[in-house]
């Protein structure tokens, strides 16, 4: 049996089965967004690149989220006090600073938004591909012309 081309295999379709190097998250997230993208029939297998990249950030996301709510978007700074020995005796309270995750996330959120306007998984940018597809299908004015017999 002849082995088929990448983007023929499956039918062209994305596979049900997130691939095995997925985390618990992003296989969860692959779980349910790939039958919607499925039935929305604008996703073919070659875009599963695009999927795969949607839902590790997804994992990243809420392992940052949940960071930020162990830890707080704040963490506290503190400047160790020596004695003459070396030893710590002290520390002062130095301020405050931003918790890595916050930026984690934040990266993590801004892929998941570029990625799922392509994917067209937001309503404006479902909406923008309806309008995309009605273009498409819609005739040429002299398309519609011939059809009626004045051309």
């Amino acid at each position: 049996m002849v082995k088929k081309v990448y983007y023929q295999q499956n039918n062209g379709h994305l596979p049900p089965k997130p691939p095995h190097y997925l985390g618990t998250l992003a296989s969860s997230c692959w779980r349910k967004i790939v039958p919607f993208l499925e039935s929305t029939e604008r996703v073919q297998r070659i875009d599963v690149g695009l999927v795969e990249q949607y839902c590790a950030n997804y994992e990243i996301y809420r392992n940052a989220y949940q960071d930020i709510n162990e830890n707080g978007i704040q963490v506290k700074i503190f400047h160790s006090l020596q004695d003459s020995t070396g030893a710590i005796v002290g520390k002062d309270f130095v301020g405050f600073r931003k918790n890595p995750a916050v930026a984690t996330m934040k990266d993590a959120i801004n892929q998941l938004n570029s990625i799922g306007i392509q994917l067209g998984l937001s309503p404006k940018s479902r909406q923008e591909l309806m309008q995309i597809a009605s273009h498409k299908e819609k005739k040429s004015t002299i398309e519609q012309l011939k059809e009626t017999g004045f051309i």
